[in-house]
């Protein structure tokens, strides 16, 4: 009877206590999910052996900021921070004694998180390994090192603001609003830039040139955008990197690497479902070449001869493994440089843990010169049902210096 007793009293103890463990854990599970909707990885971690300590290069058009070490190193990293910097940091672009954030930290998007949300991802980052790392996140040149001139930029391209439900949608919709708008900060990439580097109004995922690639247009649009995109594409695509039309490569194969293959399945519904019913902005498609163009004759003769076993005489590609280029979208984009890179200096798609295996392009620059790579380009861009500006050899020209 004894031995049952304590036994029973034990069993009371512990259960007692995972009762009272419980919504801490559920916070930190909270935090560590939210973590991964913003990609915190993307800028925060640059060898996968210190997570979060920073050292990752962004490349601006003014210049290279690092993001910062946000480990909880109180003399290198955020240790000295209390909630309400983290909280400012996230929603107003000012951080630890007054420092103000340049916007490649996307707090013009994590803005829209609500409370709770902030407190969750707060509460897991306390439980991230100190990490000692110095950072100089600021390597920007003379005069847009100076950080008092962000009062400016926030000024003219922020706008402070918690997201506010649309009461005439769907639970499902407004969920994907908000990952879209807020932490998934998606518009950071897909919305065109002013020219100091702040959204364009009016103009909200249409794409924008990115670190060398051409972040596309993520509207509802037939020719350009996401139009002819099924919800369950959109779903692939961010789940596995994959779907008929694209594979992941550059900057969105670390997203989805690091991000968006962890999302919940209704998240990655929702969004889809957010996006695909966007209003179609006009989108009205150029008439393509004509098949007489020198251009196009030129690209149609190297197509024959350097593509079309993989990506078949028709275009149509072969599925989860060569994207379909008929009728596909996303060679009407109005900036061609995504295609130019991948056919110049080649690409290799993202490998997430659905699909390990990750399939790559060749590239075509050491048997290619910038006149034949600008007339396939142009020809791909012009064929099965596409029709985008032709390519120059100048626009390849441009490209591969900087890939240099």
């Amino acid at each position: 009877m004894k031995i049952s007793f304590t036994l029973s009293a034990a069993a009371l103890l512990l259960t007692s206590f995972m009762a009272q463990a419980q919504p801490e854990y559920d916070q930190y599970a909270r935090g560590s999910y939210i973590a991964t909707l913003a990609d915190c990885t993307a800028c925060h971690t640059r060898d996968p052996q210190q997570p979060f300590a920073g050292g990752v290069k962004l490349q601006t058009p003014f210049g290279t900021l690092v993001g910062a070490n946000i480990t909880p190193d109180r003399e290198t990293g955020i240790g000295n921070w209390s909630y309400d910097d983290f909280r400012r940091a996230m929603t107003e672009g000012v951080g630890h004694n007054g420092k103000r954030l340049y916007g490649a930290m996307p707090f013009t998007a994590y803005t829209k998180m609500p409370e709770k949300d902030l407190r969750d991802l707060w509460a897991w980052m306390q439980t991230l390994q100190p990490i000692h790392q110095p950072v100089e996140t600021n390597q920007l040149p003379f005069p847009f090192n100076i950080r008092t001139s962000l009062m400016v930029w926030n000024w003219i391209n922020f706008t402070r603001g918690e997201f506010t439900p649309d009461p005439k949608r769907s639970a499902q919709w407004n969920r994907g609003a908000y990952l879209v708008e807020g932490p998934g900060h998606c518009g950071t990439c897909h919305t065109p830039k002013n020219l100091l580097g702040g959204d364009k109004n009016g103009q909200f995922l249409r794409g924008e040139a990115v670190e060398g690639w051409y972040a596309p247009d993520l509207t509802a649009g037939n020719h350009s955008g996401l139009g002819k995109w099924s919800q369950q594409d959109i779903v692939s695509y961010l789940r596995t990197g994959v779907n008929r039309y694209d594979i992941a490569s550059g900057p969105m194969a670390d997203a989805v690497r690091h991000s968006t293959q962890h999302w919940h399945e209704d998240d990655l519904q929702a969004v889809a479902v957010y996006l695909k019913s966007g209003e179609q902005h006009e989108d009205k498609p150029p008439a393509p070449l004509d098949t007489s163009d020198d251009r196009m004759k030129l690209g149609a003769q190297i197509y024959s001869a350097k593509c079309s076993a993989c990506h078949s005489p028709a275009g149509r590609g072969e599925k989860n493994i060569f994207p379909q280029l008929a009728d596909n979208p996303l060679l009407n984009q109005a900036d061609a440089v995504s295609l130019i890179r991948v056919v110049a200096a080649g690409s290799r798609g993202v490998d997430t843990d659905t699909r390990p295996t990750a399939p790559a392009m060749p590239a075509f620059a050491g048997t290619l010169g910038d006149e034949e790579i600008a007339a396939v380009v142009t020809w791909i861009r012009n064929s099965w049902g596409n029709a985008a500006a032709p390519v120059s050899a100048d626009d390849v020209k441009k490209v591969k210096e900087k890939l240099e």
